[in-house]
Parts: structure tokens; sequence; C-alpha cells
């Protein structure tokens, strides 16, 4: 089942929050996906993988959805159920409790490439001779013109504008040529560019990979002791956090270039390329990713926290407190404060009910200057010299009217400082990054972005720094949205969409 019905709905939504979002673009850079995978016969799959995908509802907003394969005595039944929305808005009780099975594949959304529509939502599903695949797809590829056409040159009819499709059916192909599942998904795989996390429900069980530099993360857990016949239960999700909501036991990252195959005989691991050096998204660690996930056998918050430190000795402030952005820069303003030995506070209240909304603020509201999400503690503020700590500064927008919000509420001098490095080129491996002329540190010095965003100074956190936090060797980690320096080579058209500038301004 699958609500198409609410097609009309979504197509205006999305319009007006295209509207809305060019007026007041956010600040940050918006990740792509979250995916989940589980087989587990005797355990309700559909609610374990909500769960799963509550945990991971940070990774995108826009939509959700949910698929299933149950064994019955007259073969495998197929169920799916997504729309637009958080995963508490599309499904309930009734929604899951019509999606039985032994597997399933979960994914929440936020657009990178297709429009935010339904038709774009995910688990994408195509038919094959063995039976329908149902994909979710965290990252992007790089040659999708290319997969496209050689699709389209075999007659295939594309459903919708994303790339995921696109992977499914050349699975599919692969498969009705007379291939198994996992040869032909390995076929597949390699015919794909770019960055890709996948969880792939078929009749017989769940393929779960990553691309040859696992630029986007996926990981593995095991369900509880053993059922009855000596089957073990497993899951893939994108972040820890999705394990621990569910009780199941983090087990290991799925290794790029390596194929993992979850069905009734367990789980086993295949290899479809040559390991290449790991290339983790370094902005996964920096925010996208919770801060109670756990990469490199530590949690995100850890990381995050000696971010603020090293920040905190390149570049100090004299300063009668420390705030933090709520919520992502909370932790290295912590470690900011450790180091400085300065007093942290809490200086902006986060509505954490705040969604987003098409209904615009009267003309007096905005005059009042209606803050919806970051409210000022006027009292801890008043007369005080304070340091605001995030970590990311893209576009500015968010960061401005922070800073004369803190002004306003009687701040007397507000510096701030990024736990990162200044965000100068585009992301094309799955964040919906803008192009050079909209990210402010590809356009302004510091000094012309102090004065836009109206703070005394500020200063970003060096590269090295940040390397330097990670206790990891820097080269496995993508950090391209800093340096310019690609991994996985960029076609020139896709660079023209995003790519201006040749010349980056420090």
């Amino acid at each position: 089942m699958m609500p198409f019905s609410a097609e009309s709905h979504s197509a205006l939504a999305a319009e007006e929050l295209s509207q809305t979002e060019s007026m007041d673009l956010p600040d940050k850079q918006e990740e792509a996906c979250g995916v989940f995978g589980i087989y587990a016969p005797e355990e309700d799959v559909a609610t374990i993988t909500y769960f799963g995908l509550y945990a991971l509802q940070h990774r995108g907003q826009e939509s959700a959805g949910i698929a299933t394969f149950d064994q019955t005595d007259d073969g495998s039944q197929f169920y799916l159920y997504k729309d637009m929305g958080l995963v508490s808005q599309v499904f309930n009780e009734r929604t899951l409790a019509e999606l039985p099975g032994s597997l399933a594949v979960g994914h929440t959304r936020y657009s990178t490439t297709g429009a935010s529509r339904i038709i774009n939502a995910q688990p994408a599903v195509v038919d094959s001779r063995l039976g329908k695949i149902a994909l979710a797809h965290n990252g992007n590829l790089v040659n999708v013109d290319e997969l496209r056409e050689s699709l389209l040159a075999a007659d295939v009819k594309l459903q919708t504008t994303t790339d995921s499709e696109m992977i499914a059916y050349a699975i599919a192909e692969e498969v009705n040529a007379g291939k198994d599942w996992i040869e032909a998904a390995s076929i597949a795989f390699r015919r794909c560019e770019g960055a890709f996390s996948l969880a792939i429900a078929t009749p017989d069980g769940v393929i779960a990979t990553r691309d040859t530099h696992g630029i986007r993360p996926l990981v593995i857990g095991r369900m509880g002791d053993e059922t009855a016949n000596g089957m073990s239960r497993y899951v893939v999700a994108s972040e820890t956090c999705a394990l621990d909501i569910i009780g199941a036991t983090y087990v290991r990252s799925i290794e790029p270039g390596e194929l993992v195959w979850l069905s009734e005989g367990g789980l086993t691991s295949y290899t479809w390329a040559p390991k290449q050096e790991r290339k983790l998204c370094v902005f996964e660690m920096i925010y996208f990713a919770r801060p109670d996930s756990v990469v490199n056998e530590e949690s995100l918050y850890s990381y995050r926290l000696r971010l603020g430190q090293q920040l905190a000795v390149e570049s100090p402030a004299d300063v009668d407190l420390v705030l933090g952005v709520p919520d992502s820069g909370i932790p290295a303003a912590i470690g900011f404060s450790q180091a400085a030995e300065i007093p942290y506070g809490e200086g902006l209240i986060k509505n954490r009910y705040v969604g987003r909304t098409f209904i615009q603020p009267t003309q007096s509201m905005r005059e009042a200057g209606i803050r919806m999400k970051l409210n000022p503690l006027k009292d801890v503020l008043q007369g005080k010299r304070i340091v605001i700590i995030d970590d990311s500064l893209v576009r500015g927008t968010t960061s401005y009217k922070i800073v004369r919000a803190l002004r306003e509420a009687g701040a007397k001098e507000v510096h701030m400082r990024i736990s990162s490095p200044p965000v100068t080129h585009p992301c094309f491996y799955g964040i919906d990054t803008d192009n050079q002329d909209q990210l402010i540190a590809a356009q302004k010095s510091v000094e012309e972005i102090e004065r836009k965003i109206g703070v005394d100074s500020l200063a970003y956190l060096s590269w090295e720094g940040m390397m330097k936090a990670t206790q990891q060797e820097p080269n496995t980690f993508c950090s391209a949205c800093f340096t310019g320096k690609y991994p996985i080579a960029i076609p020139e058209p896709m660079q023209q969409t995003k790519l201006r500038f040749e010349s980056i301004r420090r």
C-alpha cells in the first residue's frame, strides 16, 4: 500500500518550501538520507524499522518509507508504505500492522537529487525476474548521466528523477539476465560511481553495501540471541544510534566495497570491488551524525569535544562566557570552555518542537523579531562579553540573526568561533550544498564575514586542527568541502552546476 493520493498536496508543500527557503536559507549543510535494514524472522520488522528510522530522523525530514517481504505458503508477498513528512507523521500502529514480514528496509529522506515529491520518496521499488527490489540509498552518484543513458538505451522506463531508482534498475537488469542476487548486485555496483550506502530488500534477503571509498556510513548490528532454530537476526543502519534504540548490539562498520547479505543463513560477506582508501565524510564527524553515534570506537560527542578544545588553543577569546548554538554546537562549546577555563553557560534556548511550517508569520510578528527556534536569555547575557561556538558557517544567514538576538538581549561583546574550517566547495556525494556563490567563505574574507554577521571577531578551526582531533590518519576522510580535493572525479557537466569560481578567498 502507498498513499499516492497525497501527491498533489505534497507537491504544493514542496513548492511552498522552496519559495520560503529561497528567502531564508538555513545556515547548515543538509544531509541526504538515513537507511535501515533488518532480517529477523519471528520479529515485528516493520515496527523495529520504524524505531530505527525514528533514531535517524536527523538525516532527513522530507519523507519516510518502509518496505517488507513476507514469506507465505503462496510465495513471497511484498508490502510498501511511504509518504511525505516525518517518520512519526507517516507511520502509525495501523500502517505498521499492514507491513508484515521477516525482512524490511526503511528510509528517511532529504532530497539532493530528485525533487521533494512523493514519487521520489524511498524505498525505490522495481520489478525483476526474481521478484521486487526495494532500495534505500544514502549518497549521490556522480556518473548519473551515463547510467541513465545506458538504462534508457535498454528500454528501462524510469519513473522518478532519483539516482537511487537507477541503481535498483541496474540490479534488475542483471537479475533478468540470469544472475542471482549477489552477482547481479555486485555487477550493478561496479557500474555506479560516487557515494552510496545501500539497504536493499529482496524476497530472499537484505543486501547492504558501501561504495569503494565508504564516504557515507553504514553499520551492522545483531539483535538478541539466536532464534529457536539457531538463526541470528541482523540489522544494518546509517548510524549506531539506530541500533541503540532497538536494543541491537553494534558489530562493526560495513567496509568500503563490501556486500553484506542478511538471510536465513545469517550474515554473509562478499567483496565486489578491491578495497580503496577509506574516505568517510568528515562532516559526518563534525555535524551530521548524532553525537551519541559511535565512529572509530568512540562517540562523536568525544570528537566534537576535542574540536572545541583545539579551537580554544588556536583561537582564544577574552570573554566572560562561552555559549554553544543548540544543539550541534554545544559539545564543541563545552570543549572550548574546558580548554580556555572560561565558564560555559546556556544563553540560547531552542524550541525543539519547531519543524518546517508553511504558515508565514504576520507582518507585526516579523517586525517584533519573531524567534521560532532560538530565544536568548537576557539575564544571562546582560553586560557580558560572550563567545558563541558553532560547528559550521555555510551561508551566514542564521549566524547573523543569532548575533543580532544576542546583542539585543544585552551582550556587551559577541565573538564567534567555528569548530570546522571555512566551507568553500560544494559536495557532490550526498550533501545538499549550494553553488560556490552561496557559500559565504568562498566569496568573502574572514574580516568581511565578521562585518556581515555583526560579530566583534570571528575565527575558524584549521583543517589541520580538525584532522588532529579525529586521532586518525587524515587521508582516511573526505574533506573536499574544505579543500576542493575530491576523492572521486566529478564529471565536468556536474561541476558546472556547482563550481563557478576558480579562486577561493580565505
